[in-house]
């Protein structure tokens, strides 16, 4: 028998995030809360919660320059600069954005369908990251279904049943119900992060408003 003491579990919140895997900010804010939980050292339940930034986007998708200059009115000189300034910021936290003057945004609504259906398996949060990095990093266009077929086989998921899921839509009037669950609620932008069940964040808020959030809670569940 050893002397050694038995470390501890960290303690554990839950984190329930409402995203668009065509949101940048999204992915950026979840990498600082991963920085947030390393320097609180705390583990996190995470749920992720469909979003869509933009649901009448058609199957064909749309250029990213010129979707960003149509609907927030930015010069081509400013969406430059912004995706500059994303791609370092994603560098610092480990994450590659890949913009090319092709880029695009598409439909992401299939995308959330998998990710309910994945939940169910467990393998929401990978296929999440998966299609973070298969959006971001390698330019796929995540609207189509053998891309999204691909990217859930590759977390683990069964292929074939992936495939049944998006073309039944057996997972769309759920995913339909979730999204209105969070927008009935107030929300009309992303990430929004919810801790606890209690407390909202919204916007990649960085790893120190992250991290008093987690001690906030943590605290409070000790004195509980």
């Amino acid at each position: 028998m050893s002397d050694t003491p038995t470390p501890s579990e960290p303690p554990v919140v839950q984190i329930d995030i409402v995203s668009d895997v065509m949101c940048p900010w999204c992915i950026v804010g979840y990498k600082q809360l991963e920085q947030a939980l390393g320097m609180v050292g705390a583990g996190a339940y995470i749920r992720w919660h469909p979003f869509e930034l933009n649901p009448a986007m058609p199957p064909e998708g749309q250029n990213l320059s010129a979707h960003i200059s149509e609907k927030y009115g930015q010069t081509r000189e400013q969406s430059a600069q912004n995706r500059k300034m994303l791609t370092d910021l994603g560098a610092d936290l480990g994450f590659k954005f890949n913009f090319t003057p092709d880029s695009r945004i598409v439909n992401t609504f299939a995308a959330h369908q998998l990710l309910d259906w994945a939940q169910q398996h467990g393998l929401q949060h990978p296929l999440k990251m998966a299609l973070f990095d298969a959006h971001f990093t390698d330019g796929k266009d995540v609207s189509q279904a053998d891309v999204l077929v691909d990217v859930a086989a590759s977390v683990g998921l069964d292929a074939a049943q992936a495939g049944d899921v998006l073309a039944s839509g057996s997972q769309a009037e759920d995913t339909r119900t979730r999204q209105q669950f969070w927008t009935s609620r107030g929300i009309s932008g992303v990430p929004s992060m919810v801790f606890d069940g209690r407390y909202l964040l919204t916007g990649a808020q960085g790893a120190q408003t992250y991290a008093q959030m987690l001690q906030k809670v943590l605290a409070e569940k000790d004195a509980a």
